[in-house]
């Protein structure tokens, strides 16, 4: 079983009020997106990464990497991202292994999932073809008008809140982002190319560790989980 991960730190962070890309922001002295590849090349079923960095960042980037003596017994490459976090995600399928069978996405600003999960989502898309990580909400979630009424209350015991990775099978995972392309179709995750096509996507339980840093609050917090030695 052969997996490649996509790796997405195209974006600006702008809600992090910080003039650089979150990706290069330093957690405890480590860039984010180093963290994160250090997990994917920790993985046992991950055999080659593909990092897509907003283009004008291409340098910048690569230049960390190859500085970085942790990363140098892993294969990556480089991609050029897109105007949207879709189309990152698709010009990075453009660099996967012709034999790759099984391909996980997953944003560069979730620094802390674990090898262990990665690896378990890996396992769980050759089996069923698309896995998503998730865990159940805790709080009450309401369905708010844009004039902030209440209009219903779903039932928490079905509602998730999605992470990722998300891991699909090869030919999954290319047909469904093939036919948003010709279909003009933008998603708020991988997993929703799927579900259109009818194709099923299981949820693995995740870690509440593996949030997604996106706000000034958050920064605090990681670095604070990293000090305490919760997280790496």
């Amino acid at each position: 079983m052969k997996a490649n991960a996509i790796i997405v730190a195209a974006g600006e962070g702008r809600r992090l009020a910080n003039t650089d890309p979150k990706a290069y922001l330093p957690l405890c002295g480590r860039p984010m997106l180093l963290r994160t590849l250090d997990k994917f090349c920790s993985a046992r079923h991950i055999a080659k990464m593909i990092v897509v960095a907003a283009a004008p960042q291409l340098a910048r980037c690569e230049a960390l990497l190859r500085a970085d003596s942790a990363l140098k017994r892993c294969c990556w490459i480089l991609q050029s991202g897109g105007a949207t976090r879709q189309q990152s995600v698709k010009r990075g399928l453009d660099k996967v292994d012709a034999d790759a069978e099984i391909i996980a996405i997953h944003d560069a600003a979730r620094p802390f999932v674990s090898s262990a999960l990665i690896d378990r989502c890996v396992e769980a898309a050759y089996e069923r073809g698309a896995v998503a990580v998730g865990l159940p909400v805790r709080d009450t979630i309401k369905i708010v008008s844009s004039e902030q009424w209440v209009q219903s209350t779903p039932e928490r015991n079905s509602l998730w809140e999605i992470q990722t990775p998300q891991v699909f099978r090869a030919p999954v995972i290319f047909e469904a982002h093939d036919r948003a392309a010709k279909q003009g179709i933008q998603a708020t995750d991988d997993a929703v190319l799927v579900e259109r096509m009818g194709i099923p996507v299981y949820v693995l339980e995740g870690e509440r560790t593996n949030f997604k840093i996106t706000l000034p609050d958050d920064l605090v917090f990681a670095e604070a989980l990293i000090r305490d030695g919760r997280v790496t």
